[in-house]
């Protein structure tokens, strides 16, 4: 049985096509943004914090050392969280920024499926899979890096359980299961964590320099390539 949502625009019941959709059309969405001067309080900020947490955890990743494993864990663990919750401040508040940058993306689908795999990790990390058994240290010496911890690679996981979701909320699940295979798994977690944040940057540039009222995001750093 298919997810029903209801459009945030008309009301009109309809099935997603992404997980976080909340419109039935793309006429809806425009009119949701046109209609709206400013965000509530808490929602303007919100990319600016989440994007400056996010970019402060990645960056730590090179200074902590490989061989300290719980601190190598926790930094990895935080910095899945807030691309996640960057990821999807941008969908859910600025999804035209969002799907610009996506669509003007040569690795489009590597960027989708990483941002899918890293989303799979946040749903399952200390909850039915454990922290331990999603990432381990770098054994490969031909690595400059792999004294930190960016150089710990994702495990190759067996598929969760998913049969007490609903059958949608299953697809999307599996979707991201399959992404976290194809894109993090066997390979080291500062690639995923790099690759997220290059995107994330360059769409919440966007943001930062659209100059409709309530789309702006202060202080989010234009990326340099």
């Amino acid at each position: 049985m298919a997810e029903i949502r209801a459009c945030e625009q008309c009301g009109t019941m309809f099935e997603p096509r992404r997980e976080h959709g909340r419109f039935c059309s793309s006429r809806c969405r425009v009119a949701w943004n046109r209609g709206r001067t400013k965000y509530p309080p808490g929602e303007a900020s919100a990319l600016d914090w989440s994007f400056a947490a996010m970019a402060e955890t990645i960056d730590r990743l090179p200074r902590v050392k490989a061989w300290d494993g719980a601190r190598a864990i926790t930094v990895i663990g935080e910095a899945v969280w807030w691309v996640t919750i960057v990821d999807a401040t941008m969908v859910r508040y600025h999804p035209d920024a969002y799907d610009q940058v996506l669509a003007g993306a040569r690795d489009r689908q590597v960027i989708e499926e990483t941002l899918a795999g890293l989303r799979f990790v946040r749903n399952h990390m200390g909850h039915d899979i454990d922290h331990v058994d999603f990432v381990r240290a770098a054994t490969s010496r031909r690595s400059s890096a792999r004294g930190q911890a960016g150089s710990w690679t994702w495990h190759r996981l067996p598929c969760p359980t998913l049969g007490t979701l609903q059958p949608r909320a299953q697809e999307w699940e599996l979707d991201r299961y399959e992404a976290y295979q194809h894109r993090l798994a066997d390979r080291p977690v500062g690639e995923a964590f790099g690759r997220a944040h290059c995107f994330l940057a360059e769409a919440a540039a966007v943001v930062a320099a659209d100059p409709v009222p309530g789309a702006a995001a202060p202080g989010v750093p234009t990326p340099s390539h």
